[in-house]
């Protein structure tokens, strides 16, 4: 089982640690968003020097482009990417069920690639198979995220969701077990040959599945047999089905749980004072996707999320919508042109340490790479560094105070 040390605790908010094979992520924390094992417009020693602790990487879009054996073929995420850090994958399924034309069955989805239009299949087990051949410390659940808003559609995503849990459970077991029996090495199906070159793969089975018999799947190569599982609890923004789904999730032999769905800002606060009301204390509890308002990461932390993830940050600097303790702003905006302050005065990013805003304007307006970069770096550096004073003030009692000074002033205009 998982690791997981609560140092201190103020309500359901909590500090921690959560030990993985690649090291320690201290808790409350926000995790990068390496959506294709890289998050935009940084290196990965540009995330470790701006205090990230731990990634994600999002499955669906590793099966299309490189594709799982590329990644496996590497030595996995953390040698292909050269993140030796924690590591997380998602499962993909946000991003599936977001597609047009999805065919969703019991068994699994079917869908095209959006860049080709290739014909796939994902399972709860071969969605398993391929996070493991992507060798992250942390897997979630293949879950489904129903697109209705619908109290009966939620709930058949819900139930289908659980059933779907219950064979990601099994399947991930049953890689466990055959890690460690095979030792790291390379772990084939019965009767398949093992690749004799790099370049040579046999079927795999989250691709055009139905061209595969079950007896034919291939899990491919086993990088560590230290590989955990998140249960993923749905629900919408029904508390009494997110209830059902917190106690089933919390009923199964897992390492953790991930939060998922899609959040409103008026509702967020009493779903998850009910989910992690209920939800094991001694397990970590990861809210997926949300983190582009800073009230997210104020709220999440408060009823007892211990990390985060989301794309918004560096998407929203890519634009030029940067963070500011005063809100955000636009750096493209004419004001700009002639402000050589930094961005943030008491901000210790490359950014503001080195660059003003006159500077980051002309970048923007010139449309240099350099402008996201910069950006980037500055508002991934905003959040990671907001989760770690909300940490810092669980943990010296101040929370509600430093909350209510921060929300106050972010939120002022």
């Amino acid at each position: 089982m998982l690791k997981f040390d609560i140092e201190h605790k103020d309500g359901l908010a909590r500090v921690g640690i959560i030990h993985t094979p690649h090291g320690d992520i201290k808790t409350p924390a926000f995790v990068g968003a390496a959506t294709r094992a890289t998050v935009k417009a940084l290196t990965m020693k540009e995330m470790n020097e701006l205090g990230s602790q731990a990634i994600l990487a999002n499955t669906y879009h590793l099966i299309l482009r490189p594709g799982i054996e590329l990644i496996e073929e590497a030595g996995g995420l953390a040698e292909f990417s050269s993140w030796h850090k924690p590591t997380f994958t998602d499962s993909g399924g946000f991003q599936i069920f977001s597609l047009p034309n999805v065919k969703i069955s019991e068994n699994g989805v079917k869908f095209k690639s959006h860049i080709d239009g290739a014909n796939f299949e994902l399972t709860p087990e071969s969605s398993m198979q391929a996070q493991w051949a992507i060798g992250a410390d942390i897997h979630m659940a293949f879950d489904h995220l129903a697109k209705s808003d619908s109290y009966a559609d939620m709930e058949e995503a819900m139930h289908r969701t659980h059933r779907w849990l219950d064979r990601c459970v099994t399947e991930h077991k049953r890689l466990r077990e055959k890690a460690a029996s095979e030792s790291g090495q390379n772990a084939f199906s019965e009767g398949l040959p093992e690749r004799s070159s790099a370049r040579t793969s046999a079927p795999r089975p989250w691709r055009r599945a139905e061209a595969t018999r079950p007896e034919e799947k291939v899990f491919g190569q086993i990088l560590s047999r230290e590989q955990y599982l998140y249960a993923v609890v749905q629900g919408g923004t029904f508390n009494d089905l997110r209830a059902e789904s917190a106690r089933y999730c919390a009923g199964k032999d897992v390492d953790g749980f991930g939060i998922g769905g899609v959040f409103t800002a008026k509702n967020m606060d009493e779903m998850l004072k009910t989910v992690n009301s209920i939800l094991p204390e001694n397990k970590p509890r990861h809210l997926l996707g949300m983190g582009q308002e800073p009230i997210d990461l104020f709220v999440g932390a408060e009823y007892g999320c211990d990390t985060f993830d989301c794309v918004g940050p560096t998407r929203m600097a890519r634009n030029g919508s940067l963070y500011t303790k005063d809100g955000r702003i636009n750096i493209k905006n004419a004001k700009y042109a002639h402000d050589f302050k930094p961005l943030m005065e008491d901000c210790d990013c490359e950014c503001c340490k080195n660059y003003t805003r006159a500077y980051l304007h002309h970048l923007f307006r010139t449309d240099e790479i350099t402008a996201k970069v910069l950006a980037s770096i500055h508002n991934e550096h905003f959040v990671v560094s907001t989760v770690d004073h909300i940490r810092e003030s669980i943990m010296d009692g101040t929370f509600q105070d430093y909350k209510n000074a921060f929300l106050s002033r972010y939120y002022a205009k």
